[in-house]
């Protein structure tokens, strides 16, 4: 997620750019992976007894998502303003997010079938073709359908986002009110069907407003801890709906250059996990589902599992960083220049036919 919200392009000039909020996508990323090195190996069977505090925690990494969420809010209606039109703005935003998506989409739908992954077992080739087309479209979590890609729900929250906010900016230009008003409603009905969308709104209130805590070093750095686990903790046992408050508190730390929450997120493991977050936020499932098949059967014939999970997370997270930095590599940056590029010259090649007509 996800990493959705990186910049436009790999190799365009850093105008804006936030080492926090590049750390901070790494540390979301992190988040969601270390709750899958706990989530997986307990369905598979291999977790060993934790004590009961530790469940808790490790229940609460999935959040992470809420925090690429504020991200995305912050940055997206910056982006479309400095596009100034939304057909390159959203142009980019495919650019961004399609690739790396697309692969792992082929992957799946390729694989699957051979090795009787999730739903794929036993299905007709008429409910393969609906579910490939649902699940290409970001679409099987709000249809109830099964999804392919485990973490690739939040992208269908954040393309309504790209395209709630297009409209938004559309409207406001045209200065059509009753528009802004519809849309308005819009996004509330979606933040009540989905109320962590709200992160979003944290995101935008800051993209807007100059607002920022004075906080300095450590002070800030322990309101920013206090603030974090008070957010995660809120969302996974009491409401996501006072989680916000804290989320807020987090976020503005977070945009306060002099806090020291802003010198941990610009360490240079987490700018190199926040650069490469996006791949690691879809891929760490792949990467990680045969070695919890092997966990599983390794539990089975008597292995200690203290050694297995220790084994599946110190190798998984290995695995992860280096699948994560060749999908990045290799499909974030050369195919996604690749594709721009060719379809650049398919551009404007047809804009040179057209001019040759007329």
């Amino acid at each position: 997620m996800i990493a959705a919200a990186g910049s436009d392009r790999s190799d365009a000039p850093r105008t804006g750019f936030f080492p926090s909020i590049q750390g901070l996508r790494g540390l979301a990323a992190l988040t969601v992976v270390c709750a899958h090195l706990y989530a997986m190996p307990m369905l598979a069977g291999f977790l060993p007894p934790l004590p009961g505090w530790l469940y808790k925690v490790f229940d609460t990494g999935g959040h992470g998502v809420e925090l690429f969420f504020m991200i995305s809010g912050f940055l997206i209606p910056a982006s479309l303003v400095r596009h100034c039109r939304v057909s390159t703005f959203m142009y980019d935003r495919c650019l961004r997010i399609l690739p790396v998506f697309v692969v792992l989409h082929l992957v799946v739908f390729t694989l699957g079938p051979i090795a009787g992954y999730k739903f794929f077992k036993g299905i007709d080739a008429a409910t393969y073709v609906v579910l490939f087309v649902v699940n290409l479209l970001f679409l099987p979590d709000a249809l109830g359908l099964p999804i392919a890609q485990q973490n690739a729900w939040t992208l269908s929250y954040e393309w309504a986002f790209y395209i709630w906010f297009a409209a938004m900016f559309v409207a406001y230009r045209a200065q059509s009110r009753w528009s802004m008003f519809a849309l308005g409603l819009l996004a509330l009905a979606a933040v009540g069907y989905r109320p962590n969308t709200a992160f979003f709104g944290i995101g935008i209130a800051f993209g807007l407003l100059s607002f920022r805590f004075p906080v300095k070093g450590w002070l800030g750095l322990g309101l920013a801890l206090v603030s974090f686990v008070l957010m995660f903790g809120l969302m996974e046992y009491v409401s996501v709906w006072l989680a916000l408050v804290p989320g807020f508190v987090f976020f503005a730390v977070v945009l306060t250059p002099e806090s020291g929450l802003t010198g941990l997120l610009s360490t240079h493991v987490l700018q190199f996990v926040g650069k490469i977050s996006y791949s690691m936020y879809l891929i760490h499932p792949f990467v990680l589902f045969p070695l919890q098949l092997a966990g599983r059967k390794l539990a089975e014939s008597g292995v200690n599992l203290w050694l297995l999970w220790g084994g599946f997370a110190l190798l998984g997270l290995t695995l992860v960083v280096i699948a994560s930095t060749l999908s990045y590599e290799i499909i974030e940056v050369r195919l996604r220049r690749a594709i721009d590029r060719f379809l650049s010259r398919k551009w404007d090649g047809a804009q040179t036919k057209v001019q040759q007509r007329a």
